[in-house]
């Protein structure tokens, strides 16, 4: 499917966190399409959970008091294709609402319900075509505790994890330790401790802690390294990159070295493509692609992994990076605009879900006599 001719509209916002990260990266992409000529319109997701569109051509000065001046507010129906679902204006004076059209949705929400599956799960019911991962798939990007235990059982290596609790007393390795949010991106939240009482009053004093977190070893020998990696049309790999803090003493990579610079990730300090041994390079790229593979990888998404530069670990998988992780693309080079024309043209071609009611031919429910007889 040709995505040059594709009404696109770009999601960005939400209720989150990394509201104003997703800002960002969401101006990013339909700047870029509306310079290409494309039609395209932003898609605000409002810090109360409302819906805007806007014009592509906003600044993230726009949004600094919330909902932009030139916001057209709009109402979102679920209930399936055909059935009145979808987007629409919101009704006038003489109570009508006009639908709005559009081919497919680029998600460029970061954290929370943008990318932990609720959204997604809105989408599919209301019928509406996006880009990135499915509902499963996006659940589990954002559990680090699930997603710990797919990695472990494919064989691949990774830090113990373990989700930590107020009882706990002996995670089964020493410390140091690192405290992330269980449900949560990938900087946000994260505390690194010394010993268990620390871990278990950081619980409460974290906000970013309290709806679960995962406790594991803090190595400071190790350093990060991170890919994108798409597999439409065909599997593809970009350049690996070691992010780089802007503070030598950081204990970790945190929010402030990967989105306080204007441009979200993009203008993030990294040394791009990394200077490592070709054999770690080829273990690394080898682990993203199976990681891919067991997430259900759609869009663009960025595999992050820890190492001192000979052993490795997979850490955790972004299903929506910042910027779409369109930097990343060095080696081989890919233009911004071929690799959003690709995320377009692989959500219309590959629905995330469709209605299966194969089964439902009521042959249980003949069969199953009275209800008032199945309660005694």
């Amino acid at each position: 499917m040709n995505a040059s001719n594709a009404t696109v509209a770009v999601v960005f916002g939400g209720p989150s966190p990394e509201h104003d990260v997703s800002i960002l990266t969401g101006l990013q992409v339909a700047r870029l399409l509306a310079g290409a000529g494309r039609q395209v319109f932003g898609l605000y997701w409002s810090k109360t959970a409302d819906w805007y569109r806007v014009p592509a051509s906003l600044e993230a000065s726009d949004f600094f008091d919330g909902v932009p001046a030139k916001a057209e507010e709009l109402r979102l129906t679920v209930g399936g294709a055909g059935a009145g679902a979808g987007f629409a204006e919101t009704a006038g004076r003489l109570g009508r609402s006009k639908p709005v059209y559009l081919d497919v949705a680029v998600n460029c929400c970061h954290g929370g319900p943008g990318e932990d599956g609720t959204l997604q799960g809105l989408f599919d019911l209301a019928g509406i075509s996006y880009s990135g991962p499915g509902v499963a798939a996006a659940a589990l990007g954002m559990d680090k505790l699930a997603f710990a235990g797919v990695v472990t059982d494919a064989g691949l290596p990774a830090l113990h994890r373990r989700l930590l609790d107020p009882a706990m007393t002996d995670p089964g390795f020493p410390g140091p330790y690192i405290l992330k949010p269980r449900f949560g991106g990938s900087s946000l939240g994260i505390d690194v401790v010394e010993d268990m009482t620390t871990a278990r009053a950081r619980l409460e004093a974290n906000t970013h802690l309290r709806q679960g977190a995962v406790i594991e070893p803090y190595r400071p020998d190790l350093f990060d390294l991170n890919l994108a990696v798409r597999l439409w049309p065909e599997p593809a790999l970009s350049a690996i990159e070691r992010p780089l803090r802007t503070a030598p003493s950081s204990e970790i990579l945190g929010y402030a070295d990967k989105y306080v610079g204007g441009e979200g990730m993009a203008s993030a300090p990294r040394e791009l493509p990394a200077q490592l041994p070709a054999a770690l390079t080829a273990a690394i790229r080898t682990a993203a692609l199976e990681v891919a593979r067991l997430t259900s990888v759609r869009g663009v998404a960025r595999i992050d992994f820890l190492s001192d530069g000979e052993a490795w670990f997979v850490n955790e998988v972004n299903t929506v990076p910042g910027s779409l992780a369109r930097y990343l693309w060095v080696d081989p080079p890919v233009s911004f605009l071929d690799l959003v024309d690709a995320i377009v043209a692989e959500a219309r071609a590959r629905p995330t879900w469709r209605p299966q009611v194969m089964g439902a031919d009521g042959t249980v429910l003949r069969g199953a006599g009275g209800i008032a007889g199945k309660l005694g």
